[in-house]
């Protein structure tokens, strides 16, 4: 059952999140523990307006068990969605210009942005992450958005395969940090 994620899901969403997060090198790793930035995150689940609050993430629960994550938002939030995480982090005392890769615009005007999708590493193949990926259309039409966007990035083939195969076109590539990405659309008014 796909569902919204509630503020309790944080210790069961946040570590699948993280395979995520621990692909993209990001350097904040580098000034302070994984344990801290985990709890940092978890602390920052709660709060409205994060790029990885509750409010922004759907999740898939079997059996009692989240097996799969999806954050997402519309385009036009993207600008000050890091501010709750920032705060917390400047609250620590640490110094927050070390994250200048989480500046980077990840989304183009116009789009519902799937920010981050993935999958307990012990249901990898099982096709959690296409289940996802099939209900996000109309739960996206149903709040009035045309277009679907994601960031693949070039090096995951089996990923791009995925996408290419749920219907999402390479639109352009955009970097993230030191990583190159191909930005792919779905025109939500060309499927069914």
């Amino acid at each position: 059952m796909i569902r919204q994620a509630r503020p309790e899901d944080a210790a069961e969403v946040v570590p699948i999140l993280k395979q995520i997060l621990d692909d993209m090198e990001i350097p904040i790793f580098q000034v302070i523990s994984e344990d801290k930035f985990v709890e940092l995150v978890e602390k920052a689940f709660v709060l409205p307006d994060y790029r990885y609050s509750y409010q922004n993430i759907l999740v898939e629960e079997v059996d009692g068990k989240i097996v799969s994550m999806m954050a997402g938002y519309p385009a036009e939030i993207e600008e000050n969605i890091d501010a709750p995480l920032f705060k917390l982090i400047d609250e620590e005392g640490i110094d927050i210009s070390q994250f200048d890769h989480m500046a980077d615009t990840e989304s183009w005007p116009g789009e519902w942005y799937i920010d981050s999708l993935a999958v307990h590493p012990l249901m990898h193949g099982k096709g959690y992450g296409k289940h996802m990926l099939e209900f996000l259309p109309d739960f996206v039409r149903a709040k009035g958005e045309k277009i679907l966007s994601l960031n693949v990035d070039v090096n995951n083939e089996s990923a791009q395969k995925l996408y290419d195969k749920m219907g999402y076109k390479k639109v352009g590539e955009l970097y993230i940090g030191s990583h190159l990405y191909n930005h792919m659309q779905l025109d939500l008014d060309n499927i069914n």
